[in-house]
């Protein structure tokens, strides 16, 4: 029988281990590389930090597999059996211009089932977590259920990405969006996008282009306290693939699905 108390505790342990070095790497000079584009960066610190997380998981639970965003994990082609979805750190390009507003993710799954999110937002050292069944928690505060929030009085988070013109949506469509909310946020890293929604600090989060090492902890959290997280048609997240994410309050998503996004045909 899998002991999840026990995974637990090892992962929040490692998680904070690894957060207490990657706060020492700041003043070393950064090894800087990009992967599909220029925006897309990579430093040796992700790498080093995702390799710590294997060599803990390898040596703990030699029979579970990791999916993590560097490549140095498992080639995983399906969900079965217990799986870690890691990012190392989520929100590269804030880690190396402002040495904050970056968190390290960690999603644990068994057969596709999220049991285990951590999304430890290092400078702040805000650990929020949550076990399936068993609520989500800001360090040691147990989060609300989530309310209903009006379109209009809502604070979204909405990359300027996609509302002007790009090669996956009519920008018009989620311009219009932009206007008829209370605000809009675009804090570069999806993992504390999502750890604020579930923490009621935002409440809808929207995105053309996401990993599942970006969202797989988010899912976990969200799920505990009522979110509802689905791509832009409406339809459940592939844990394997990239995906569009719309991320919302109840209320909030199904207005935002059928008001804006026209319940997928877009």
């Amino acid at each position: 029988m899998v002991n999840w108390n026990e995974i637990d505790a090892y992962a929040k342990s490692w998680v904070k281990e690894a957060g207490e070095e990657i706060k020492k790497s700041f003043n070393q000079t950064l090894n800087i590389e990009t992967k599909s584009n220029r925006n897309d960066l990579v430093t040796n610190i992700d790498k080093q930090t995702e390799q710590f997380f294997i060599k803990k998981i390898k040596a703990a639970f030699p029979d579970h597999n990791i999916l993590g965003e560097e490549g140095f994990g498992d080639n995983i082609e399906s969900l079965e059996g217990i799986t870690w979805i890691i990012d190392p750190i989520d929100g590269t390009m804030n880690f190396i211009h402002q040495q904050r507003n970056f968190a390290i993710s960690i999603g644990i799954y068994e057969n596709g089932i999220g049991k285990i999110g951590l999304i430890y937002d290092v400078i702040h050292d805000e650990l929020y977590h949550a076990m399936k069944g068993k609520g989500a928690y800001l360090n040691h505060r147990e989060l609300s259920p989530l309310k209903e929030v009006n379109v209009n009085e809502a604070v979204i988070s909405l990359n300027v990405t996609w509302v002007i013109q790009n090669n996956k949506i009519d920008p018009s469509i989620l311009s219009r969006l932009a206007h008829d909310v209370r605000g809009t946020r675009s804090y570069g890293s999806a993992a504390l996008e999502l750890a604020s929604i579930a923490a009621g600090r935002m409440d809808a989060y929207i995105t053309l282009r996401l990993s599942p090492w970006d969202f797989a902890a988010g899912i976990v959290l969200l799920e505990e306290v009522g979110g509802i997280v689905t791509n832009l048609h409406g339809e459940p997240l592939n844990l394997l693939t990239q995906n569009s994410v719309l991320v919302a309050k109840p209320g909030l998503h199904q207005r935002v699905m059928h008001d804006y996004l026209h319940n997928g045909k877009w």
